[in-house]
């Protein structure tokens, strides 16, 4: 398992996913946060990044902030 930062952008213009350059990650979003609607876009991003099936990645961390903490099932 292994764990990654990642600073969620939500309501953006367009969908990213780019390194922060620091281990972590950036991730846009077009998606609300309302009710987790973002936390579930940002989560099957990073999921479709690393490779994995989205039901390995879980958020961790940050639920209610732009900061938030994922692990990834390898």
């Amino acid at each position: 398992m292994r764990r990654v930062q990642v600073k969620a952008h939500p309501k953006a213009r367009f969908e990213k996913v780019e390194d922060d350059g620091a281990g972590g990650l950036k991730v846009w979003t077009t998606a609300a946060p309302d009710k987790g609607a973002a936390n579930e876009v940002v989560r099957k991003m990073v999921a479709k990044h690393f490779g994995v099936s989205p039901s390995r990645v879980t958020l961790r961390l940050g639920a209610t902030s732009r900061n938030k903490v994922f692990e990834i099932d390898d």
